[in-house]
């Protein structure tokens, strides 16, 4: 079944447009409310944001649309992602509700939603809110006596801080480690300063003058080069760059350069092998990880298991098959045995952990193999579905026959935004970007 509003991670769009109007997030909230609103016991939600300006007019719609389907509602105000999926275990909720559109630029917003057990929503369940959507008779609304409550939730961010805190090492702190943290104007710019400060770092903060049009704009994981810089400036040891709504993360080391998800989790993944906490035998990362992790993870003994992009797919292959490292080279890193989806503050900190254990420099604990070269290109389009032209299709069979065995390609329209994603790797750089140019082209003049 193709889902009309659901992508990848939840709902995205332009703000005031499409579903994301207060009319359309209203209708999304009293279909998600109605169908988790099961039993008579008092049922309630948790709704955190980032710092989006639509994020105001969003967090009441929603809220006006789980009150009116019978759910207390909990507003936590400006929390990272992975701390609403914290707090729905921690306070019992039914459902867990983060309006953002995470690392996007302001003009977009989003709607994520967890389960009780803090997990994002299977297709399944997405599937029959949709209904619920288009078909407003299947949405119940409460009785005037059921209606729910709404209050803010004043210690959101402590209650925060103090779990991050606790996945640290006991025996550890961060005494005399100079870090750069760039919280992208976003839902983290209050508490991963305050966690690393009080775990025993000296921060240096930037991006963390929120004015509700400037998240991620030109500071995040997404535009890493204001962090790199400061850190060069500031002779720090490490730079910390979250996104917008903290499920992301990208480390600079104390010589500016940055280190991806895929180094990141090569490193959490072979330190908890060696003190015999790895679980899954490897790690779970998608079809966008660069072959050179995979070829890393094999000469350590360990696997690589590959999903479609997406953090929830991700999820889904650890949970069936027992793994507890899992993420995407972007820098959204799921370690399950603290949490329940990305968290860039909590991979931040294993990795703060590991460079304290080793006591060398961050370029010298983090950088683990060499990527080999690869090129990621995006071609927007409008309507129509340009990789079923035929000319897109001979060219991409043909590129895959010029790289054999020593490459990869990936092409796939993106779940967030109206762009297809060309992708190619292996160990000739020429011959890689050609392919990706030749292909970009054939793409847009079947999109034109």
């Amino acid at each position: 079944m193709s889902r009309r509003y659901f992508g990848t991670d939840g709902v995205r769009g332009l703000a005031n447009s499409g579903a994301m109007t207060a009319d359309m997030v209203l209708k999304i909230g009293m279909a998600a409310g109605s169908l988790y609103r099961r039993g008579s016991h008092r049922h309630r939600v948790v709704i955190g944001k980032d710092t989006r300006l639509s994020g105001y007019m969003i967090e009441n719609a929603m809220a006006a649309g789980l009150l009116s389907a019978g759910m207390d509602v909990f507003l936590f105000g400006p929390l990272p992602t992975p701390a609403v999926s914290m707090l729905t275990r921690s306070l019992r909720a039914d459902l867990g509700v983060m309006i953002s559109a995470s690392h996007n630029p302001y003009a977009d917003n989003g709607i994520k939603i967890f389960g009780p057990d803090g997990f994002k929503l299977s297709d399944e369940e997405e599937e029959r809110i949709e209904a619920m959507i288009d078909d407003p008779s299947l949405s119940t609304r409460a009785a005037p006596d059921r209606i729910g409550r709404a209050r803010r939730i004043e210690d959101a961010q402590a209650r925060y801080i103090e779990f991050v805190k606790r996945t640290y090492p006991k025996d550890m702190t961060l005494d005399g480690l100079r870090v750069v943290a760039d919280t992208a104007n976003g839902a983290a710019y209050k508490v991963a300063p305050a966690a690393l400060w009080e775990l025993g770092a000296e921060v240096i903060q930037i991006g963390a003058e929120p004015n509700g049009v400037n998240i991620n704009d030109h500071c995040g994981s997404t535009h890493p080069e204001a962090m790199c810089a400061r850190v060069r400036e500031q002779g720090a040891d490490i730079g910390i760059a979250l996104d917008g709504d903290a499920d992301r993360v990208i480390i600079a080391d104390e010589k500016g350069q940055v280190i991806d998800g895929d180094q990141l989790m090569a490193l959490i993944a072979t330190s908890w092998a060696r003190r015999g906490e790895l679980k899954g035998g490897g790690l779970v990362a998608t079809v966008m990880s660069n072959l050179g992790l995979e070829r890393y993870l094999a000469e350590n003994g360990l696997a690589l298991a590959r999903t479609r992009v997406g953090d929830r797919y991700v999820v889904e292959h650890m949970r069936a098959h027992g793994f507890n490292v899992g993420g995407e080279q972007s820098g959204h890193i799921v370690l399950s045995d603290f949490s329940t989806t990305g968290d860039g503050l909590l991979a931040a900190l294993q990795v703060l952990a590991e460079v304290k254990r080793q006591g060398k420099p961050v370029s010298e604990v983090c950088k683990l193999f060499t990527p080999l070269p690869q090129v990621l290109k995006n071609v927007r389009f409008g309507q129509g579905a340009p990789l079923q032209d035929n000319q897109v299709r001979a060219a991409i069979a043909a590129a895959e026959a010029r790289l054999g065995n020593a490459g990869r390609l990936v092409i796939r329209p993106s779940g967030t935004e109206p762009v297809i994603r060309v992708m190619a790797e292996g160990d000739d750089a020429g011959l890689v970007r050609g392919i990706v140019e030749e292909l970009c082209a054939a793409i847009a003049r079947a999109a034109a």
